[in-house]
């Protein structure tokens, strides 16, 4: 018998059956963050960098959102989930756009997969509204960072 998750016991790839799992409130928290270079920087006007596309920030946040959403749709053995609450906030630090996704459900299974769709696809979108002004974008440091109502936490560090 595998010990990993998603492999039955012939060694096939195969979805958890959580239909014995007891629902708990659950949540996971996820960070992607996309180094810009210092040209583009030039381009920020408060909090937000507009190009011919639009806001990037503002369609970064609504990608990331549909995105948590669709995380089942994506992945294969990704558990469908009716998300309850889905936060992506975009702040700039330095030359760094910091993307985190936070994801709530009441389930019997977590939401990391979700933050962590959610996380990606914001920083994609970013990268792809820029890239037409630099290829020199990099995305970086994608993670879980915090998690909460499984077997075990997960407590980040931010």
């Amino acid at each position: 018998m595998s010990k990993l998750s998603h492999i039955d016991s012939q060694n096939r790839p195969t979805m958890v059956d959580v239909g014995d799992k007891v629902a708990t409130d659950r949540s996971a928290r996820a960070r992607s963050v996309v180094r810009l270079p210092d040209a583009l920087t030039a381009h920020i006007e408060g909090d937000e960098i507009r190009t011919k596309k639009g806001p990037v920030f503002a369609t970064a946040i609504v990608a990331g959102v549909m995105a948590a959403k669709k995380a089942h749709e994506l992945i294969p053995f990704c558990h469908p989930l009716g998300l309850e609450n889905c936060k992506v906030t975009v702040e700039l630090e330095g030359n760094d756009v910091v993307i985190d996704c936070r994801c709530r459900v009441h389930h019997k299974t977590g939401v990391e997969m979700e933050a962590l769709t959610g996380a990606s696809v914001a920083a994609l979108t970013v990268y792809d509204m820029l890239k037409a002004m630099s290829h020199d974008i990099v995305i970086a440091d994608t993670r879980l960072v915090s998690k909460t109502g499984g077997k075990r936490d997960l407590c980040g560090d931010g």
